[in-house]
């Protein structure tokens, strides 16, 4: 699984950061990629990133301020220039699903493909065969959500030399046992796939908090999570303002990661006030913290493999 951030800004779009979207490719667990909101210029991003429009199959939207939707329309319609044919899901606040429909009738805008859109609550609001995903409230000047990402236990691993042991064949039944499914040889043998497997492996989970203030709803969403993505406007010297908008500071997301164990935390949403020449105190303050945090820039590319987050090269 890969993370790529298109947009790691707040408010509005600057030199250095456009407005808030991420991708997470899913292509090695289920072929799809999803979107985490669509800022304002999102399908701009996309053309340098080698993500395909067409691909994104499924869009999260943790609330309907502009730097955070206002990319939206734009990006379904490209979509369907772009070779989409795929149903697209979409999942956000209520309010979303009339403002779509408002936007696209004025503008006489049609979508060759199916939109589905979900209005969400708290709870489950997305089960397929890999994955569930979570949806809860937090806590921001307007209804904003964020999403728990769990990956469902995956197979153990295949001794084949135990079950080739077993008489069993090879070709497709050796499939099947990884698979998790138990398997009868022509012999009338019952070959139990637990006895030729390892145990099964703990899917990993990921936590996508949109704006927020602290709040316990932000623990509970990241609690035990691998990876938490969570906004950090600000630095602990403009707390008062933070709260007051609705925001946290680099100090508060770094509490949150804390206070749920996760592994790591990647923040972003970062006020235009602070250059990149600052980013090394930026971080500072968090880590005195929570140890274990990296700060989004635009196209910044992390992969979560074999238990560990490795941050990629930028193309």
């Amino acid at each position: 699984m890969d993370i790529e951030f298109l947009g790691t800004g707040a408010g509005m779009p600057s030199k250095q950061r456009n407005t808030s979207a991420l991708v997470l490719d899913l292509t090695d667990e289920n072929k799809e990629n999803w979107l985490f909101d669509c800022g304002e210029a999102t399908q701009h991003q996309l053309l340098h990133s080698a993500i395909k429009p067409k691909k994104i199959t499924k869009i999260f939207i943790t609330h309907l301020h502009g730097d955070h939707i206002f990319g939206l329309p734009g990006f379904l319609s490209s979509r369907a220039f772009l070779g989409g044919e795929d149903p697209v899901d979409l999942y956000g606040p209520a309010g979303l699903k009339e403002w779509l429909q408002h936007t696209y009738k004025v503008t006489g805008t049609y979508l060759p493909y199916q939109l589905n859109v979900h209005e969400i609550h708290d709870g489950l609001i997305l089960e397929t065969d890999e994955f569930t995903v979570y949806a809860q409230e937090v806590q921001h000047v307007i209804q904003s959500f964020g999403f728990r990402i769990e990956q469902k236990e995956l197979p153990g691993t295949l001794l084949i030399d135990k079950a080739i042991e077993k008489g069993v064949p090879k070709g497709p039944m050796l499939q099947r046992l990884k698979d998790g499914f138990d398997i009868v040889l022509e012999n009338g043998q019952t070959v139990y796939s637990r006895d030729v497997t390892t145990e099964k492996k703990k899917g990993f989970v990921i936590a996508v908090i949109g704006d927020t203030s602290y709040c316990q709803a932000s623990v509970e969403l990241a609690q035990d999570a691998d990876i938490v993505i969570h906004e950090a406007t600000f630095t602990d010297e403009y707390a008062a303002g933070a709260k007051e908008f609705g925001h946290s500071t680099i100090v508060e997301a770094a509490t949150i990661a804390k206070e749920a164990n996760a592994k790591n935390l990647i923040a972003n949403h970062i006020s235009a006030r602070f250059m990149p020449s600052e980013m090394q105190a930026f971080v500072a303050e968090g880590t005195d913290v929570f140890e274990a945090i990296s700060i989004a820039d635009d196209f910044a590319r992390y992969q979560w493999k074999h238990g560990e987050l490795i941050k990629l090269q930028k193309n």
